[in-house]
């Protein structure tokens, strides 16, 4: 009999023990669970660069509209060129805008949309010292598909070119032009990779700018983002590719003074023509039409300039050269202020002037009568 109490103790401590054990190895695998869903959030969070989400879509993002280029708000910002993002009601529109960076010598390289594995794949964009790859995608106004033309930094100031730029009324007076010319076929392509898209790929320098530290997108452009997405307007499924607002003069500002709409269908040639009242090219300022574009002569083509880095401003131009202005004859001097024997005879008084010459007079002789006969010749 206590043999088999034994045996029924032995047992039932056995199965006490398994049920703990499937217990804690459940606990465990909800643990484990748990944290692979944070971590997974974690790294969500982390690849949001401008305040769209990392994703995937099976559908390719609009063509980029045409639009122009607000003016320059204020020194020291630096233009963010506007893209298609992606949400729960589709596609929709962030505007371009102008963007205070989050420290000087900074620049911003755009994010872009890239086709791998049947899918297209938002990249987004970040600040750094100095512009990666961005798909190749000619974003216009300086983003023309590779680096950047529509500035420097040198001494924590932006230098900004003219030809590209819209300064409008804004009192800066480190600016300088150079005009861009594109040899490739402009479009508004707006992806890389995939059917129909660009075929771009990062030159070494672009790959070595992203090795380089980074900085996401500021709290203003995150916020500018999101404000987007809550505009209906903009969703691509009611503007059919033609957003009222595409670009605004400051960060979350879709309405009032300097927030202008896209310019109807986009076109070849450019994502934006430049206003009538500059020279710019730009999608704002978009890079030439291919009948814009046109090269100079091999005789008149410019020499390349070498690399710099993004803090050094390019060479002076030669001071233009200046002809010695011709000898003037000096300025007769007053009549008052001559001496009398320098004046002209016609401006001297009249006791000094010489007198004048008498010309000689002729006299005429009487006419002599004939000798009479016997009367001696006269002589």
């Amino acid at each position: 009999m206590s043999a088999h109490l034994q045996i029924q103790r032995v047992a039932s401590t056995a199965t006490h023990s398994r049920a703990r054990d499937s217990i804690a190895f459940a606990t465990r695998q909800l643990v484990t669970l748990t944290v692979a869903l944070l971590a997974a959030m974690l790294l969500l969070l982390s690849r949001t660069a401008n305040g769209d989400v990392a994703l995937s879509v099976t559908i390719a993002p609009p063509a980029l509209p045409v639009y122009e280029q607000p003016p320059l708000p204020f020194p020291g910002y630096i233009w963010v060129p506007g893209y298609w993002s992606y949400g729960p009601d589709g596609y929709f529109w962030v505007p371009g805008t102008w963007v205070l960076p989050p420290d000087p010598d900074l620049v911003w390289t755009p994010g872009y949309w890239g086709f791998s594995d049947g899918a297209y794949v938002w990249y987004p964009g970040y600040w750094g010292p100095q512009v990666g790859f961005y798909g190749g995608i000619v974003y216009g106004y300086g983003y023309f598909g590779h680096g950047y033309d529509g500035g420097y930094w040198r001494d924590n100031r932006f230098y900004y070119n003219r030809a590209v730029n819209n300064i409008g009324n804004t009192n800066v007076t480190n600016v300088y032009t150079k005009t861009v010319v594109s040899n490739t076929t402009v479009n508004n392509i707006s992806y890389n990779g995939g059917p129909g898209g660009v075929s771009a790929r990062p030159t070494p320098q672009e790959e070595a700018g992203a090795r380089q530290p980074r900085h996401a997108a500021t709290s203003e452009q995150t916020a500018h983002a999101a404000g987007a997405r809550s505009q209906h307007e903009l969703l691509a499924s009611v503007n059919q590719g033609h957003p009222p607002v595409a670009a605004t003069p400051k960060p979350n500002t879709f309405a009032g003074l300097g927030v202008v709409p896209a310019r109807g269908a986009a076109r070849a040639g450019g994502l934006a023509s430049p206003p009538a009242s500059a020279g710019r090219q730009g999608p704002a300022a978009s890079p030439p039409s291919a009948s814009q574009a046109r090269r100079p002569p091999p005789s008149a083509e410019p020499r390349e300039e070498p690399p710099r880095r993004t803090a050094q401003a390019p060479p002076p131009p030669p001071p233009p050269e200046r002809q010695a202005p011709a000898e003037r004859p000096a300025p007769a001097a007053p009549a008052e202020r001559m001496a009398p024997s320098e004046r002209p005879p016609q401006e001297r008084p009249p006791q000094e002037r010489p007198p004048a010459e008498k010309s000689p007079q002729r006299h005429e002789e009487p006419p002599r009568k004939p000798n009479q006969p016997g009367e001696p010749p006269r002589p």
